[in-house]
């Protein structure tokens, strides 16, 4: 299902029992932050909060703040429009077995095929709920910024956190950012956290690897301002076809309309060359000049610490329009488990179904929440031969934002993923050091703070599968411990008479 607003996802959440209101004033500094992280850190994730009250400096928000809203299984396939995620694999599975690809860069190709035709192609629109307030900030509007209806908000309005006491500032944690290569014209939302310096600017922290950023460049090369937007809400799907690590070339658009089922429709911003989901709550529309930095930072990161204070560009706001009934969006991230494991977890079980393609011999794979995404991969195998773990290791590693895996350990069939203990089980008992494990030098996640230089590093790689001949192992392999089936058909029969 498509969700119309991003208030009837939060009211399908409280239907479905997983909405807690909150009526009290809470304060946007801080106090959000630790409720809902107390709350990300219960069982199962678990409610999705909706503060009605937030507080900013002293004064109450006119906008509900929502937090948390995808931070379980549930939520998160709620937030996608299915009963599990694992639908969306299946859809996935059904486009690559039309036409079976022979290699991972020609099952790409036909996924984006597959999805460009299945109601994904947006429709441009002349006007949309996003757009029932409009507050002009820029002295210069395009023709475009004719119309004004205004309650004269600023950034200082909005009741964006600061997430941990040590953070530089406020800081919008879950935006898509809008932004086109002015070569190509090809589009792409990410997501990219802004502290707010004032009312009319934010930082805009653009890592090296992101599209955003390579966007960025070329028009700085051009010497004109880049021009872009910011939305924030509308149907979930946006945002988490914002984080997700599509390939290149893969539009999140395209992919938005994908999950749900449904068409996007696109309306003009009011100050600049840019199109934006009509029904999204905000839309920050602005510019970052050519060479214009600031100190970013520090930030309470995924990474469970502060990232240093670094330059990045400054974004100006040029107009700021939203919903009359907006509800806003935001999350937190520090220490796991949080909302984004959830998130982060959904990409990978979608998108299984391309990576067997390219690896025929892979059973299952999961990025525990205590590697926080990059840092942990677990992954097995129907081991046929030799080395064939290794293989796996370095085919992933060359796998766009796979390249960031610092540890990736691969068992065999028969271990269960997704149960951590079981897989530390395998790799203590049947891996040697010196000779299943393998160091390469590799791009690593610019928040990293372990390697001694940004961007760069070290991974490794652990091949806790059982070891065949011509692996440098001279003896039998033991049998793993396992009942027979009949002992514990027999044992069940008995628990049941005594329950």
């Amino acid at each position: 299902m498509a969700y119309r607003s991003f208030g009837k996802f939060v009211e399908a959440l409280k239907q479905a029992g997983q909405l807690e209101r909150v009526a009290v004033p809470v304060d946007t500094d801080l106090l959000i932050a630790e409720w809902a992280d107390r709350e990300m850190k219960s069982a199962g994730g678990g409610k999705a909060l909706l503060f009605e009250q937030p507080l900013v400096d002293g004064r109450t928000s006119q906008f509900p703040v929502a937090i948390n809203t995808m931070g379980s299984r549930k939520r998160i396939a709620m937030a996608l429009g299915r009963e599990t995620v694992d639908e969306i694999a299946q859809e996935i599975q059904l486009i690559l077995k039309a036409k079976p690809p022979t290699d991972l860069r020609e099952g790409w190709s036909l996924l984006k095929q597959g999805i460009h035709l299945l109601h994904a192609r947006p429709k441009n629109v002349k006007e949309g709920a996003c757009q029932e307030m409009i507050e002009i900030l820029d002295e210069r509007p395009t023709p475009n910024a004719q119309r004004r209806t205004s309650n004269g908000i600023t950034l200082a309005d909005l009741p964006i956190l600061k997430c941990w006491p040590k953070d530089g500032g406020r800081f919008i944690t879950l935006p898509q950012v809008h932004t086109r290569d002015p070569e190509s014209g090809a589009r792409n939302v990410g997501c990219n956290r802004m502290q707010v310096f004032d009312e009319p600017t934010t930082a805009m922290h653009w890592q090296v690897h992101k599209v955003g950023a390579q966007h960025g460049k070329v028009y700085y090369e051009r010497g004109g301002r880049m021009p872009f937007a910011v939305t924030l809400g509308g149907d979930p799907v946006y945002s988490f076809a914002a984080t997700a690590p599509l390939p290149d070339g893969l539009d999140e658009i395209l992919f938005a309309g994908f999950l749900r089922k449904k068409s996007v429709e696109l309306v003009r911003c009011k100050t600049i060359e840019v199109d934006v989901p009509a029904d999204v709550d905000f839309v920050l529309e602005g510019y970052v000049q050519p060479g214009e930095v600031r100190p970013e930072g520090p930030f309470g990161d995924h990474t469970g610490f502060y990232t240093a204070v670094e330059d990045y560009p400054v974004f100006h706001l040029t107009a700021i329009t939203h919903r009359r009934d907006a509800i806003y969006p935001t999350t937190i991230v520090g220490k796991p488990p949080m909302e984004d494991f959830y998130m982060g977890d959904a990409t990978v079980r979608i998108f299984l179904p391309v990576f067997k393609m390219n690896f025929p011999e892979l059973v299952d794979m999961t990025l525990p929440p205590e590697g926080v995404f990059h840092n942990l991969v677990f992954v097995s195998i129907r081991k046929q031969y030799p080395y064939q773990a290794f293989k796996v290791m370095h085919g992933l590693w060359g796998m766009g934002q796979m390249m960031f895996s610092k540890y990736i350990v691969v068992v065999d069939e028969d271990c269960d993923v997704h149960n951590t203990s079981e897989v530390l089980f395998r790799l203590c008992a049947n891996t040697d050091p010196a000779r299943d494990t393998t160091v390469i030098k590799n791009p690593s996640d610019s928040l990293d703070h372990a390697p001694t230089e940004q961007n760069i590093g070290s991974h490794m790689g652990f091949d806790a599968t059982r070891k065949l001949p011509g692996e440098n192992y001279h003896r039998p392999w033991p049998e793993l411990l396992k009942m027979t089936e009949e002992a514990q058909a027999l044992v069940d029969a008995l628990q049941k008479k005594t329950d």
